[in-house]
């Protein structure tokens, strides 16, 4: 094949950027609350998987639409099946940005607004790679099925149901991670421990609730507690030490009788809590040295001795390293307390080969016997890995020698791709191995070279995987 890919991704900057901030534009985090007959993971969602199927059909692509929760692009001819997985949902905003997360900025080179690297700019460049393929009249000796879902960052409820009622690919890549390629993953699971009932004095403080995290694949940027009773006199003064001397944000304030605080960290993937800044065990550590009412100082004496700063669970006794697939990790990602309800924490567990969600589980149940109660919340993935010698992996590999001029190699990671629910099937960019991981965090974007040079790898690779 003589086409220089690079050239020809060039010729679509300006339409992908306009078809790219369409897609931005929509909120489309999962929201079950406001869902609709025909918007069952809510409206955003849907108005997105629309979106990105008017994109296709207006250029000629053949395209079905599943239940308004998972969507097809279609191109090309043969009995396999290629499959392209990508996802319209994003993860909620959250606080700390700069600019309106869904209303998109170029600035420096790089759009920003949520889900500009996770998944939307990603997914467009494998859309682009497509259209380049079919405007350049280029056949394809196999199906390519560019598959959408619609949940990926919650329940997977989109993508489940596309495979209960239309064909399952032979093979498949997930523009969902990054280069050079992910061809193995670790489980996922989150357990929520919810805290067994306590009795005791009252102290000098009273929790009333204290609140932080928005999903389990986040670690959670703000954290806020809400106290009663007298607050010792120098608790402001600590307060603000503690600010200082570990670099976060926050504020005390009070509203009647109550005492509020608000601590700001930093969010980001809870695939590796290491790159995030925990709000809610920081501010539990700073509020466990003070003397608080037996429930609340039980939930949070809880948290700042076995959850604060433990990405690998080592004081929660869950903690396990395989050679090829590396450390278990463990994020707090949730809290959720009031003063007569509800104590619990989501607790989000990456693992590797050598444990299950069972045994970990079992091991939390152990460690935390006294106080609370653990199970399993939601659907738990197993690990996942697709050998460095299959065709798979080593064509895709030597795409991405070919079009950068780098090194390939095999990586593992904490997230979780579609890639996985195919037996072969991996990870493939679009984020280059030496920028800065934004997923998940407040101003997430995207560098527009590397969507360029990912349209460019893409459609490099379907050509050659579609031989």
């Amino acid at each position: 094949m003589t086409l220089n890919w690079q050239q020809e991704a060039a010729k679509y900057k300006d339409q992908m950027l306009t078809d790219l901030t369409s897609l931005l534009k929509i909120n489309s985090a999962r929201d079950v609350e406001h869902k609709e007959d025909d918007a069952p993971l809510g409206p955003g969602p849907r108005d997105a998987l629309l979106q990105m199927l008017a994109i296709a059909d207006r250029d000629g692509f053949t395209t079905k639409n599943i239940e308004n929760v998972a969507g097809r692009i279609e191109f090309g001819s043969g009995d396999e099946i290629f499959g392209i997985l990508g996802h319209v949902d994003v993860v909620p905003a959250g606080d700390g940005w700069e600019t309106n997360p869904f209303e998109p900025v170029i600035k420096d080179g790089k759009i920003y607004a949520r889900g500009s690297s996770d998944d939307k700019g990603p997914s467009i460049a494998a859309y682009y790679a497509l259209k380049l393929l079919k405007d350049n009249d280029i056949k394809l000796n196999k199906k390519v099925h560019f598959i959408f879902g619609t949940d990926e960052e919650s329940e997977w409820v989109g993508i489940n149901r596309y495979l209960e009622v239309e064909p399952k690919p032979d093979f498949a890549i997930s523009p969902d991670a990054n280069f050079p390629i992910i061809n193995g993953e670790k489980g996922i699971v989150s357990y929520m421990i919810t805290f067994k009932p306590v009795d005791g004095a009252d102290g000098e403080m009273t929790l009333v609730s204290f609140k932080s995290g928005l999903r389990a694949n986040m670690v959670p940027q703000t954290a806020k507690a809400i106290l009663t009773g007298a607050m010792p006199a120098d608790f402001q003064a600590k307060f603000d030490a503690y600010v200082a001397e570990h670099k976060l944000q926050g504020t005390i304030t009070t509203d009647g009788d109550q005492t509020v605080i608000d601590l700001i960290g930093k969010g980001s993937h809870a695939q590796e809590p290491k790159a995030g800044v925990n709000a809610a065990t920081h501010l539990a550590t700073f509020l466990a040295d003070f003397a608080l009412d037996a429930k609340g100082g039980n939930y949070i004496g809880t948290i700042a001795r076995l959850m604060h700063e433990d990405s690998r669970g080592h004081l929660l006794n869950i903690n396990h390293t395989d050679d090829v697939m590396g450390d278990l990790t463990a994020c707090p990602a949730v809290f959720n307390y009031t003063q007569d309800g509800v104590a619990s924490v989501l607790l989000n567990v990456r693992y590797p080969k050598g444990v299950t969600d069972e045994s970990t589980r079992e091991g939390l149940a152990k460690t935390l016997s006294d106080v609370a109660d653990v199970t399993i919340e939601g659907h738990a993935q197993a690990p996942h890995y697709v050998p460095g010698d299959d065709e798979l992996v080593a064509t895709l590999l030597q795409v991405f020698e070919d079009q950068t001029g780098l090194k390939g190699h095999e990586q593992v990671i904490g997230g979780g791709t579609y890639g996985r629910i195919l037996e072969r099937g991996v990870a493939f960019g679009a984020l280059p191995e030496e920028r800065e991981n934004v997923m998940h965090q407040a101003n997430e974007y995207m560098h527009i070279e590397d969507i360029m040079n990912a349209i460019a790898i893409y459609a490099d690779a379907i050509y050659r995987l579609t031989r």
